[in-house]
């Protein structure tokens, strides 16, 4: 079964991508100013491909945005768009689930799929994150499957035995792996640049310093491990909010930053990168609506980012203006184009709708 390709489609702009479905979502269709109702998935991914994005990621949450269903549909609903999970944690799906989804996609809809992995995330904590030399050789498993080896391991990965897939790829290439990291410390920098990745995605909220910082770490890990460093593609993830409204701008923007910083650990590790300091984690983690999630779950997996406005009002605004994309599309455009200055070859666009950062992606195509 095929259809007929949309007619109106901008050319590809090669060096920028979009989240789709950012944020908490509801299954109604039919949703209130502020909320983010699934089926505005259709609308995302057709806008997405019509603006000329490279491609698409997807910020999965267990519940009513799994990646295997949503990805699947967007591809067989587009014809050119690249597609991609953001940070889905390596210890949510054994190695052969994984394989098996991404060789599945590959077949169906032929090299559109970017497999971005984390080392964990809230629902996994029970089990600890996934230390480094484990991560790596789980992404290791999954080449070894997608290369029609049986594979029997036992290592900071887990265990298996005899462990294959009874349908190879054949001609049909893999997905790529990408490697979403938070602020590119010596150990992230040292996995980052191990040769099982085709991509490093570094996270939204990173100054320019820690940007810069975490890409020179990474370079130099390379020619370390003998790998040339231009054979690592890094993306550069920026929440942008351009020529949007006071309430939609601190719902993407400063909602968002609630979420990372009161999130145990991982607000401290935003916190060490930008060198912040933790004042702020520490009153947001103490604000009434907060109080009672402790570690137990992240603010967004609680709050819609409406619902987080009250809270937001204690994110600093420099923390805004030195890591987003904010106020005009034309200021936004120059500020990816100051973070592209610090070796990155491509930005994501997260927080906001492709719809959204229409006139910013045509800006930028003029820009590069």
């Amino acid at each position: 079964m095929s259809f007929a390709p949309p007619t109106d489609l901008a050319p590809v702009v090669d060096d920028m991508s979009v989240y789709i479905l950012p944020g908490r979502v509801k299954p109604e269709r039919e949703v209130g100013r502020g909320y983010t109702s699934i089926s505005r998935l259709w609308d995302d991914a057709a806008d997405a491909e019509r603006l000329g994005f490279r491609g698409v990621f997807l910020s999965e949450r267990h519940s009513l945005k799994d990646a295997g269903a949503v990805l699947g549909g967007v591809a067989a609903r587009t014809t050119r768009l690249e597609v991609g999970t953001g940070a889905t944690s390596a210890r949510a799906r054994r190695e052969i689930v994984l394989a098996g989804f991404g060789a599945t996609m590959q077949a169906l809809n032929g090299p559109r799929l970017n497999i971005g992995l984390g080392r964990g995330d809230a629902l996994w904590q029970g089990g600890g994150l996934m230390g480094f030399d484990g991560f790596v050789d789980y992404a290791r498993i999954l080449r070894r499957l997608w290369a029609g080896e049986t594979v029997t391991y036992d290592g900071p990965a887990g265990s298996c035995t005899n462990l294959r897939m009874d349908d190879q790829l054949g001609d049909v290439p893999p997905p790529k792996l990408w490697y979403f990291v938070i602020g590119g410390g010596p150990l992230a920098a040292k996995a980052a640049a191990d040769p099982v990745w085709d991509g490093v995605v570094l996270y939204p909220f990173l100054t320019h310093e820690a940007v810069e910082r975490a890409i020179g770490r990474i370079h130099r890990e390379c020619e370390i491990q003998g790998r040339d460093p231009s054979t690592l593609e890094i993306s550069h993830c920026i929440t942008t909010a351009p020529d949007l409204d006071d309430v939609e701008t601190r719902a993407i923007c400063h909602a968002r930053l609630v979420t990372y910083l009161a999130w145990p650990k991982f607000g401290e590790a935003i916190a060490k990168a930008n060198g912040w300091g933790t004042d702020v984690i520490n009153k947001l983690r103490n604000h009434p609506q907060l109080q009672s999630l402790g570690a137990a779950k992240p603010a967004d997996q609680a709050f819609h980012r409406i619902e987080l406005l009250d809270v937001a009002k204690l994110i600093p605004e420099s923390y805004i203006d030195e890591t987003c994309g904010v106020g005009t599309a034309e200021h936004c455009a120059k500020q990816i184009a100051s973070f592209r200055g610090l070796g990155a070859q491509h930005t994501i666009l997260y927080g906001s709708t492709p719809s959204q950062n229409g006139e910013l992606i045509n800006i930028w195509r003029d820009l590069r």
